[in-house]
Parts: structure tokens; C-alpha cells; sequence
């Protein structure tokens, strides 16, 4: 019997090489099911991946999950992005089919209460909070202002920064916005400046957080923390902050445990790297994980069938690469780990 797999992600454009290892971790999961001669319903299974690319576009997002419900598939890997794997949850909910994202963290996924919808990585509410708790608990620091980019992510991540800053008893002392296009932050940075404060949050990516931290350089702003999401979490942030000393400022955070501290994380990046040398980015161990875990709850109901199994799926309790996986009622994990992670050197390094 054969059992399929959906893996959905961008395996082109410039997102390509986030896409590719997502699908590198699912295609590892299903070649190591495949040695474990599994029986379900009496049957010797077979797994296979059936993978489409959505270039991280919404559209094509939803038509890639049209496409495996049309192929009638066992159950579905992904999508990467949250832009591509909102409208794709309603097109799985819509035929029944249960998908997996380990990589999707916008928290509007899971408020429709699509009973076909899990996320096996923290969210941004956890990421907000997080970083505004440790400013306040570990940093002891009192006055922050708060900068976004405007956009769904950018605004959702500050937002829960500011909420939780201002719970733990920190000051907010200035509110500015920016786009997603911006390179010149003089005028809103001489604003923060004079407010005098002991940190800056930014919610967006890269792009605007590297040319802001030599600003800030440039205007004196070289003692002042600088905090934000998995957007600007990145290797790349070290290049466009294009030699900064604020860069050493940066706290930044990501969903899941660093690779050395997942349970299976540092054996199975030995074995990652030997099949896909210099493929790994971020999200393949939790492709790998989503996948293996679609396959625990087939065999926990003895059955393939999506309408069998999905309650399987929802009271799962898998001892994964990542973690240990659990779900809340509406398909967020239970106890999502996050990582802060500071710039040692221009090397992102987690902080212990």
C-alpha cells in the first residue's frame, strides 16, 4: 500500500533555498520511514513524497493544495511562509486532509479553528513576549521604543513586544513606523533620541534593520539595545549592518531550540549534512519531525485514511528531532520552545 505524502514550499525564487531544505527534511523522513517495514490496517506500507513548489505566493499557495486534495493525498508537509499557508489551510480544511507547518508563525493561522491545521513551531506572540521578558526580567531595562514596518508581521511581532513591555512594567516612550521599502531612518532614530531610551524594537526584517543599526551608529546611539523577531534573526543582518559596532546590540529570537539543543538535534544535522552538504537553513528538522509525526498517528489508528487518523494527530505526544510534541485544542504546540540569540563578532550565537 502505498501512503502520500504533500510537501508544499517555495523551491523557486528568492526564497528557493529555504524551500529546498524544508523539502530535503521531509524527503529524509520519508526515505527512513521506508526502512522501518511498517504495517498499517495489515498492509506493508510504502511512503512517498508528492512535492509541489508555491514560490511563496499566496496564489499559487492555495492552487498547490487544491492540487494534492485533487490527488487525494494522506496528508500534507508545510507551507513555509505564512502568506502561502493561510489561504492553503482553508483549501485543506475544506477537503480534510490534516497539514503540518514548521515553518509558518503567524498566529492568525490557527484562528479559524481549522480541525485539519497543526504548527509544530512557536509562534510570534511567543516571540513578542519573549523578548519583551527578558528586556524586563534579565536586561533590567525601563524605557524601550517601539518601531514597525507596517506590515501583518512586522506590526503582529511589535505589538505583543509593546503589550508585554508595558505588563512588565517598562515604559514605551516612543511609537514610530516605517516600510517595508525604507532605508533612511534619520528623521524617526533623532526622534527616539531624544526620548532617551534604553532600547529600540524593531518589527520587520533585515533589509531595514541593517542600514538602521548604522544609523544609529552614526547618531550616537551606540549603548541602546536593539531588539526583534525571526525577521531580522539572520546571517545576513551581519553584512547589511556592514561593519556597526550596534550590531553587538542586537537580542534577537526564532521559534524552536538552537540545533545543539534539540533532543536529536546534533545527530541528525550529521546525518542532514551528509546527504544535502550545505543545503541546511533553518526549518528542515521540523519538515522532518511534521512528517514523521503525520506517519505516528497513521500507525497509532492503524489507518491512512485523513478521517481516522486526524484525532490521532491532534493528541499526539511524539518525542521528535525537535522537541517533544504536543497540541493545544486549536493545533498550536504546547510548551513551544523559543531561542534568543545575540551577534558575537558579527556570528549569531545563541544566548545561554
Amino acid at each position: 500500500m502505498v501512503v502520500r505524502i504533500g510537501h508544499v514550499a517555495p523551491v523557486s525564487g528568492p526564497q528557493a533555498h529555504y524551500g529546498k531544505d524544508n523539502e530535503n527534511g521531509s524527503r529524509m523522513a520519508i526515505e527512513d520511514l521506508n526502512t522501518q517495514n511498517i504495517v498499517i490496517g495489515g498492509k506493508k506500507v510504502r511512503f512517498e513524497i508528492q512535492a509541489e513548489d508555491d514560490a511563496a505566493d499566496p496564489k499559487q499557495g492555495a492552487a498547490a493544495a487544491q492540487k494534492l486534495c485533487d490527488a487525494k493525498v494522506n496528508g500534507v508537509v508545510g507551507h513555509l511562509n505564512s502568506g502561502t499557508t493561510i489561504p492553503a489551510s482553508k483549501v485543506y480544511n475544506d477537503c480534510g486532509i490534516p497539514h503540518v507547518t514548521g515553518a509558518a508563525t503567524n498566529p492568525d493561522l490557527t484562528k479559524p479553528g481549522y480541525k485539519t491545521t497543526f504548527r509544530i513551531i512557536a509562534n510570534d506572540l511567543a516571540l513578542g513576549a519573549g523578548l519583551a521578558n527578558y528586556a524586563a526580567d534579565t536586561l533590567k531595562l525601563k524605557k524601550v521604543a517601539v518601531v514597525d514596518d507596517r506590515t501583518a508581521y512586522g506590526q503582529g511581532v511589535a505589538d505583543v513586544f509593546k503589550k508585554t513591555a508595558l505588563a512588565k512594567g517598562m515604559q514605551v516612550v516612543d511609537e514610530q513606523f516605517t516600510t517595508d521599502k525604507a532605508t533612511d531612518f534619520m528623521a524617526i532614530l533623532t526622534a527616539i533620541k531624544a526620548k532617551g531610551p534604553d532600547a529600540v524594537f524593531y518589527g520587520g526584517m533585515d533589509p531595514q534593520a541593517g542600514p538602521m543599526l548604522r544609523q544609529m551608529e552614526q547618531l550616537g546611539l551606540s549603548n541602546v539595545k536593539y531588539f526583534g523577531g525571526d525577521g531580522i534573526c539572520t546571517a545576513e543582518i551581519a553584512k547589511l549592518a556592514a561593519g556597526a559596532k550596534t550590531l553587538g546590540n542586537v537580542v534577537c529570537a526564532e521559534g524552536g531550540s538552537s540545533i545543539q539543543k534539540m533532543p536529536g538535534g546534533p545527530d541528525w544535522k550529521a546525518r542532514y549534512d551528509a546527504k544535502y552538504p550545505g543545503q541546511f537553513q533553518v526549518y528542515s528538522p521540523y519538515t522532518y519531525d511534521a512528517t514523521m509525526l503525520l506517519a505516528d498517528a497513521m500507525k497509532r489508528a492503524d489507518s491512512a485514511d485523513p478521517k481516522v487518523y486526524l484525532p490521532k494527530l491532534a493528541e499526539s505526544d511524539y518525542k521528535g528531532v525537535t522537541a517533544n510534541i504536543q497540541f493545544e485544542p486549536n493545533g498550536e504546540m504546547k510548551n513551544a520552545a523559543i531561542t534568543l540569540y545575540k551577534y558575537e563578532d558579527g556570528k549569531k550565537t545563541p544566548i545561554e
